[in-house]
């Protein structure tokens, strides 16, 4: 599912809600019918894993040890990671295409590849849900695509991804739903064709856009009016 929205709709806030890093709000947010608030960061680490736009390493870990730290929920406090974490993270990096960068340093790789990196720490946790803020926001055109691909495979085998984006397009092409957020209202989810109007994109983004389809390209092509 992509969650749409401009700038200060409440994206990342949503985010933090789900996450119980944000508290201080009305309703509750249900997780196998347990109010998150509810529930401890051990618990909450087990059912949701948390992928960050950017992550910046104070020291020079490896790959392999960058996704091994994933696997934290899963330990006893003060114990180290076994042989069942240490296959789960090499698992991880092989089901993101990535286990050939194992013992290289994260911090020299790309952006396109720590992003890559970063989901397989998360797919080590051996979390259902993995919630994405803005994971294409520092990608290249085509690290983007390969990036929504491989969550749209990983969709395929079961997870239940959660990311916001700031382009239609992403939900159009990899999204199975999509949730807009708009004047303060979070709007019905449903399929992107059905709910992304150019109406409706017109009046979030303020500016005129037609939506083109084709024979060949059977989702709809964003396009603004200049």
């Amino acid at each position: 599912m992509c969650v749409l929205g401009k700038n200060g709709a409440g994206k990342s806030t949503l985010f933090q809600c789900i996450l119980n890093l944000q508290k201080n709000y009305t309703g509750m947010i249900s997780l196998d019918g347990q109010n998150v608030k509810a529930l401890k960061e051990k618990e909450l680490a087990k059912s949701i894993a948390y992928i960050p736009q950017l992550h910046k390493q104070s020291f020079p870990f490896s790959v392999f040890d960058t996704v091994l730290m994933g696997t934290a929920a899963s330990l006893s406090p003060f114990s180290t990671p076994k042989e069942a974490q240490k296959e789960a993270a090499m698992e991880a990096l092989h089901l993101m295409g990535m286990e050939k960068y194992a013992s290289r340093s994260f911090s020299h790789l790309s952006g396109g590849e720590q992003q890559m990196v970063l989901i397989a720490r998360a797919l080590a946790q051996k979390a259902p849900i993995l919630i994405m803020d803005e994971p294409c926001s520092n990608l290249d055109y085509g690290n983007q695509i390969r990036l929504l691909k491989k969550l749209k495979q990983l969709s395929a085998l079961g997870y239940l991804v959660l990311l916001s984006t700031h382009n239609p397009e992403h939900a159009f092409l990899f999204a199975d739903k999509v949730l807009v957020l708009h004047n303060g209202t979070a709007m019905t989810p449903g399929k992107p064709q059905e709910v992304l109007t150019a109406s409706l994109l017109e009046e979030i983004y303020n500016i005129p856009i037609q939506l083109y389809t084709s024979s060949d390209v059977p989702q709809p092509v964003c396009i603004p009016k200049i």
